[in-house]
């Protein structure tokens, strides 16, 4: 591609437009391993593990594209991938690679941007004009101001000298007094920059280390629920009480704290309430890792795709689970959005079946397979080892499922989760590769095991992975319909009052 650049007046002609040293690529739309990497020699793009930026889509073929650097030019090159390559629009095969594009991988599939490095060249200086007539001003200049010794001077212009010089070294002193305020004013600034910056640190810090204080006591007091309920212990309900006192009195300390971080301040109002449901379902909304926030929206234009949530919503109101699904949760010390739990798992289908596994098939509004249902009192009907509806399975009655639900959900928070909700979620649907071999190699404790240390692992199962952030986007869609675009009537899960305060 020809730069166009304007014409300079030297001798000789300099090419300014230096050579491509680098190539940083971004990662717009879509799942990768590295959202961001620069690159300096040729590179291969694909879904494979052996491609120089790998691109977890399905859209993307194995090895879809190369970025080939010869002889100072980078070009692109499509390897025969299934979906095809665009660059700006237009299907490309083998095309230069400009200063700045974005190329997608299908259309309509993962975009990325590219922009190229250069070199910095040296800057070009002026021609000088080469002739010695400096004008009548310049030659009294050099007449007047030119070193030469005292006595060979006359009286005028030894007056003049010197009135230019005090002149001269007034405005020095002036100057000087100017630079010296600016580079105090510059250093109160760095100064008060540094403070602020090392003082918000120290707050985000104990905020988090207030946060996950809290989860550990919330974790005792549910423990010591269960004993409570098995033997009326005074000493055990009088401890109880003042564990729950004590969880009141820090929720109050961490909320002040995040109030004065300004994690709620100058954000926009998407924003609050996403962070909002984060916190709700136990993960610390002070230190959520950089792009959870951007990763629920895209999971919520998702949801736009498909009136599967307005459907299934539907459902749920005609049929009374939309008040009942929630009063059991909140019965069980539970937050009542795991409701859309239910919805990830069978729509609300009371009769839903779930595809054979090797634990049996999954049914019911809550897909329990045979065993985790006989674990928390369901009955399996006789055609359980059948993919179809029996009317004498316990699974199949909605009411009973739902409090077998809440107490597994419960049990999932006290142990392997550690009152991590996004962790529960993840726990819940175990996923193909089995998610909870990797919970269960993390410490435990609720600093260490949370849903914000999972996503740091690479090998997440996509299924699981799919299912928190769907799971998460319907919550934050029912705070707020309209905000994100929808037209649907969702239950109230708690006051609006209480929602809005929360997110201040």
């Amino acid at each position: 591609m020809t730069e166009i650049r304007p014409e300079i007046n030297t001798e000789k002609e300099i090419n300014t437009a230096a050579p491509a040293v680098a190539v940083l690529v971004k990662v717009i739309q879509g799942q990768a391993r590295e959202n961001e990497k620069r690159f300096t020699s040729t590179f291969q793009v694909g879904r494979s593990k052996e491609c120089d930026l790998q691109i977890l889509e399905v859209c993307v073929s194995r090895v879809h594209l190369q970025v080939i650097l010869e002889n100072g030019e980078w070009r692109l090159k499509d390897l025969e991938s299934a979906n095809g390559t665009f660059m700006d629009g237009a299907g490309i095969s083998d095309a230069s690679l400009p200063n700045n594009a974005v190329v997608e991988l299908g259309k309509g599939g993962v975009s990325l941007s590219l922009a190229l490095e250069r070199r910095e060249l040296p800057k070009v200086e002026e021609a000088q004009t080469a002739t010695t007539d400096f004008g009548t001003e310049t030659q009294i200049i050099k007449h007047y101001f030119d070193k030469k010794p005292d006595e060979n001077i006359g009286e005028q212009t030894m007056m003049f000298r010197r009135a230019f010089e005090r002149v001269h070294k007034k405005k020095s002193v002036k100057y000087q007094l100017i630079i010296g305020v600016a580079m105090l004013l510059l250093m109160a600034t760095a100064a008060a920059f540094i403070y602020q910056s090392n003082r918000l640190n120290k707050m985000r810090t104990a905020a988090s280390n207030i946060f996950y204080t809290m989860k550990s006591i919330e974790l005792q007091v549910s423990k010591l629920e269960e004993v409570v309920l098995l033997k009326a212990d005074p000493v055990q309900v009088a401890e109880l009480k003042a564990k729950r006192d004590k969880l009141k009195d820090m929720e109050k300390e961490y909320d002040n704290f995040v109030k004065e971080l300004g994690t709620y301040k100058n954000v926009s109002e998407d924003e609050k309430i996403i962070l909002h449901v984060a916190r709700i379902f136990g993960e610390c909304d002070a230190n959520a890792p950089k792009g959870f926030v951007d990763e629920v929206r895209r999971y919520i234009d998702i949801w736009k795709k498909t009136d599967r949530l307005k459907i299934a919503l539907n459902r749920s109101r005609e049929n009374g689970y939309a008040v009942l699904i929630p009063k059991i949760l909140r019965n069980n010390d539970l937050p009542s959005e795991y409701f859309f739990l239910a919805l990830q798992e069978s729509n609300f289908e009371e009769r839903a079946v779930g595809r054979a596994t090797r634990f049996g098939f999954a049914k019911g509004m809550w897909q329990f397979i045979p065993m985790t249902a006989s674990q928390y009192g369901l009955k399996n009907g006789p055609l359980s080892d059948q993919g179809i509806y029996d009317q004498f399975d316990d699974r199949f009655d909605f009411v009973k499922a739902t409090g077998a639900a809440s107490r597994y959900i419960k049990d999932i928070s006290n142990s392997q989760a550690q009152a991590s909700g996004l962790l529960v979620m993840a726990s819940y649907n175990w996923g193909e590769g089995n998610v909870r071999q990797i919970i269960a190699k993390m410490p435990e404790n609720p600093r260490d095991r949370n849903f914000w240390r999972l996503l740091q692992y690479k090998d997440i199962p996509r299924e699981t992975y799919d299912y928190v952030f769907s799971i998460v986007s319907a919550a934050a869609i029912c705070e707020n319909p309209r905000l994100f675009g929808f037209d649907v009537e969702c239950p109230v899960l708690r006051t609006q009052q209480s929602s809005a305060e929360a997110r201040k």
